[in-house]
């Protein structure tokens, strides 16, 4: 019976989802659409499918001790801590040479912490049918969301709808990749769509252990050479020594770059079942319920000829008269007015406060 692990991304920030996510209390850290946060949701949908004992969560110093009390099931030791942050390549590379200990045979399951999932058992089956895929073959698989809209925000997958001949993986739905495409322009994106063979590029992938960490030896070699220095020190007392100065020489590069793009066997599994990277407040208004209205409303709202806005505020009266096509987050100590279909400009806020050195409300 072949082994199944995971890891879990949950170490980023949100810039986008300012100002409720902040360094210490992230967008994964936060309920935002429904019971439980998000990360905690991620962890809940592996339930049949992997292990709490091969969960391996990949944080940051700031996130851990949060992290730790929202998955009191989660060893310690599955906790992985990286230093500094490199980017997705060397975030999964280290995770899979703490898998690799745990077996190195094991198949496994790369996942972000803050992807909103409302069909779980579609999801659940597109996993399993990528885990036998994995165990099977040298496949690199990732998980493709079938556009809904022309949305400029994500990259794409395409594919080659037509390539049963040559795939033998075909008859389950699961299709060679033909290229990755980066975020489109607004005239892209709607030629994507049309053309039925673009897909949402997720960020989920699922492989061998051994798989991944050879194409990272073939793809990235000055990466690997690095892993295998902090690999050496593992189950040692130089462990966090050599990780801290090891980590931080390494160039960050996204696994998209980094391997996916250069390896030849790449495969992407196409599913629909209710995904949202939920990267906006945008996508958040979105797709939150409305009233008769249009409003998506959370907290003590007074409104007034007020239409189409999403208005989050849990702690204080927010009085709206004759607005629309608005967002408006306020915190405690921070207010978010912004015009909906500009909230990906929402990182330029926390870019600015980064500059002028106001940490207090990041």
């Amino acid at each position: 019976m072949v082994r199944v692990c995971a890891v879990i991304m949950a170490g980023g920030v949100g810039t986008r989802f300012w100002p409720r996510s902040r360094e210490k209390f992230p967008k994964h850290l936060l309920e935002v659409i429904g019971k439980g946060t998000m990360l905690q949701n991620t962890v809940k949908r592996l339930e049949g499918i992997v292990r709490d004992e091969d969960i391996f969560i990949v944080t940051n110093r700031t996130q851990k001790a949060q992290l730790a009390k929202q998955l009191p099931q989660i060893a310690d030791e599955n906790l992985i801590v990286e230093p500094v942050v490199r980017n997705t390549a060397p975030c999964i590379a280290l995770a899979a040479y703490h898998v690799r200990r745990v077996d190195p045979n094991a198949v496994m399951i790369v996942l972000p912490a803050d992807h909103l999932i409302q069909d779980v058992d579609e999801f659940k089956r597109i996993l399993r049918v990528a885990v036998q895929t994995a165990q099977e073959s040298d496949a690199l698989l990732t998980i493709g969301i079938k556009p809904t809209h022309p949305e400029t925000g994500y990259g794409y997958i395409q594919i080659n709808p037509d390539d049963g001949p040559q795939n033998p993986f075909f008859s389950r739905g699961v299709f060679k990749v033909k290229a990755f495409a980066e975020k489109p322009n607004p005239q892209t994106a709607e030629r994507f769509l049309a053309s039925g063979d673009f897909f949402w590029n997720s960020g989920m992938f699922v492989w061998r252990v051994d798989v991944i960490l050879a194409q990272l030896r073939k793809c990235l070699p000055d990466l690997a050479d690095a892993l295998e220095r902090i690999n050496g020190a593992m189950g040692t007392s130089q462990y966090q020594q050599t990780l801290d100065l090891t980590y931080g020489m390494i160039r960050g590069i996204s696994i998209d770059y980094g391997v996916m793009e250069k390896a030849p066997t790449v495969y992407v599994i196409p599913g629909t079942f209710g995904w949202n990277d939920l990267g906006s407040w945008d996508e958040v208004a979105r797709i939150s319920g409305k009233d008769d209205r249009g409003n998506s409303i959370t907290g003590s709202v007074v409104q007034i000829d007020t239409q189409n806005c999403l208005i989050y505020s849990p702690g204080k009266l927010v009085a709206a008269i004759g607005i629309e096509d608005l967002i408006v987050v306020n915190t405690e100590d921070a207010l978010l007015i912004c015009r909906k279909g500009r909230s990906q400009e929402v990182k330029e806020i926390s870019d600015y406060l980064k500059r002028k050195q106001m940490t207090e409300f990041l």
